[in-house]
């Protein structure tokens, strides 16, 4: 009984210790692995609290003492604080108390520090190991948007539809633009190692909020990030540039731009290294772009990412793999996820698109003629989502490349929900999954359900097309428009195909068709075509003995 009451006794002290000494202590850690930091308080070092008062030159002088100590914890009290780039330093802590609101100078002569302009930030470290942003409060990049009529956009698609719609080609632009060249991160971190962002909220950032190249040992848990869905361009929340053994989990992350994004290469921060051993875990997510982005600027390797258990809601796009400079993803799983996703504004990448892969050219992704030299298509193989509840507005476009075939993809236990939206200035969807140019595929009970409000141009619940070893087990929907010819299931220029367990929903005029004279050794085994008019159906390039048939149930009317 005497130990236990000497331990109260002991932490009372310590907790007391806190609010009363100018040069303090406070413990890190579970009790478990109990250790002791010394607490530099900002105050001490002439911060007044106030937003309209400079904290930079406090916060630095509390930065180097702990520095000097050979490690601490940099402590700001509730109050408002203002500072342009804060650099961090080893073995150094920052952490905000509740009631803390740390701002980013709206001046970007504060943060005008870096050679190269792409890594200022509000916080700056580089070559840094042992360092953490902890607490309850609040990092504010005070970002500011303007909206005028549309003068970047080239061959982006949607810039094409909305020309032809006649409707307006107002965009937000942020405050600033074009002359402004300092858009700070609130965080930018270059090889470092062993960092811990955790419970604080970032909101407003001008720019990626978090820019990390080529760290590891990083784990970020229980953040909020915030920045506009309507209007923050370019306002992407964590950015992994050739990152490894990264963890995020239980944050909430809401951008205009992507959510969580993964890329391999960004020359000007220095030389490429894989992007790999990643997990992202207990999220919710929403973007006007994408929740998760496999940056199609990756030229080298992305690989070993685990997405699971997460919350895609109020979004633009769920997942999408992207390649335009030659590089490789793989070892990818996405599972236990749930997605409502819709359009956002035009100026916007996305159609409310549940999952997008795709591989081009640089050439081919500006609309430009090949350039010599150019990287050939990169590849992404090994991919499985299982376990997915999906409700969306756009189709969503699996494809490899004519000379880079996908490579092992598997979706497994996917309810699709699709819906239109007439107020939308276009529609471009046509198939709900469509699929093309993939070896070794594989579908397992997978549902497709058409909603309200419809939309004219809709076709087959899935298209397939240029599939080399292909297996379906289990599959249930109908064509976008039953009543019509249209398929429920089109297979085009398949090869090596098992179909079975599949399920003609009532009403189903025609279930599947085959075209191509490429496709054969196609097996329908055990599925259900009693609703079905039509249970199949052969162009006229198609030869008969391409597909066998054994064990289907058939109407009986």
């Amino acid at each position: 009984m005497r130990r236990v009451s000497l331990q109260k006794y002991l932490w009372a002290a310590i907790l007391l210790l806190l609010f009363v000494a100018r040069s303090t202590i406070l413990y890190a850690g579970s009790q478990s692995t109990f250790h002791m930091l010394t607490v530099f308080n900002i105050r001490d070092y002439g911060a007044t609290g106030k937003k309209p008062d400079d904290a930079g030159p406090a916060i630095k002088k509390a930065i180097d003492a702990a520095a000097a100590n050979g490690g601490g914890l940099v402590y700001l009290p509730p109050g408002s604080y203002t500072s342009g780039t804060i650099n961090l330093r080893s073995h150094v802590n920052i952490y905000l108390e509740s009631g803390a609101t740390l701002f980013a100078s709206e001046d970007p002569a504060a943060f005008d520090k870096q050679k190269v302009k792409s890594k200022d930030a509000l916080f700056f470290g580089e070559d840094l190991e042992d360092i953490a942003i902890e607490g309850r409060g609040t990092i504010d990049g005070q970002a500011k948007y303007f909206w005028a009529p549309d003068t970047i956009e080239r061959s982006f698609l949607h810039k094409k539809l909305i020309v032809a719609s006649g409707k307006s080609q107002m965009r937000s632009y942020p405050v600033g633009h074009p002359d402004r060249t300092v858009y700070p991160h609130l965080l930018w971190l270059g090889r470092c190692k062993n960092v811990s962002v955790t419970g604080v909220s970032f909101v407003q950032s001008p720019s990626w909020t978090f820019a990390l190249y080529d760290c590891s040992r990083v784990v970020i848990d229980k953040i909020y990030m915030y920045t506009s869905l309507k209007e923050a361009v370019w306002a992407d929340g964590i950015d992994l540039v050739d990152c490894k053994d990264v963890s995020i989990s239980n944050s909430t992350i809401e951008t205009g731009d992507d959510c969580i994004v993964f890329v391999c290469g960004i020359p000007e921060w220095g030389p490429a290294s894989p992007c790999e051993h990643i997990t992202v875990t207990n999220c919710r997510l929403s973007s006007a772009s994408a929740a998760i982005k496999f940056s199609e600027g990756n030229s080298l390797v992305i690989r070993d990412i685990l997405i699971d258990n997460c919350a895609i809601f109020n979004s633009n796009r769920g997942l999408t793999l992207q390649i335009a400079t030659g590089g490789d993803i793989s070892n990818v799983v996405l599972s236990n996820i749930t997605m409502d996703l819709h359009r956002f504004d035009w100026f916007w990448a996305g159609d409310g698109n549940a999952f997008n892969f795709e591989i081009k050219r640089t050439s081919e992704w500006n609309e430009e003629p090949r350039k010599a030299g150019e990287p050939g298509p990169g590849s992404i193989h090994n991919v499985i989502i299982h376990d997915v509840i999906v409700h969306c507005q756009g189709a969503s476009t699996i494809y490899g490349h004519p000379e880079s075939w996908l490579d092992g993809v598997s979706f497994e236990n996917i309810k699709f929900f699709i819906s239109s939206n007439p107020d939308s200035a276009y529609d471009t969807t046509v198939h709900a999954i469509d699929f093309r140019w993939i070896k070794n595929l594989k579908l397992r009970n997978i549902e497709v359900n058409w909603e309200k409000p419809a939309y004219g141009k809709w076709e087959s619940a899935l298209s397939l097309q240029d599939v080399n070893r292909l297996q379906v087990d289990g599959f249930a929907g109908s064509a976008g428009w039953p009543e019509r010819d249209t398929p429920a299931v089109v297979l085009r220029r398949v090869s090596n195909v098992t179909l079975q367990n599949m399920e003609a929903l009532h009403g189903t005029n025609v279930f599947l068709k085959f075209a191509g004279a490429d496709t054969h050794d196609v097996h329908l085994i055990g599925n259900n075509f009693r609703e079905a008019k039509v249970p199949y159906q052969l162009d006229s390039d198609v030869k008969p003995d391409s597909i066998t048939a054994l064990d289907n149930f058939l109407s009986t009317k």
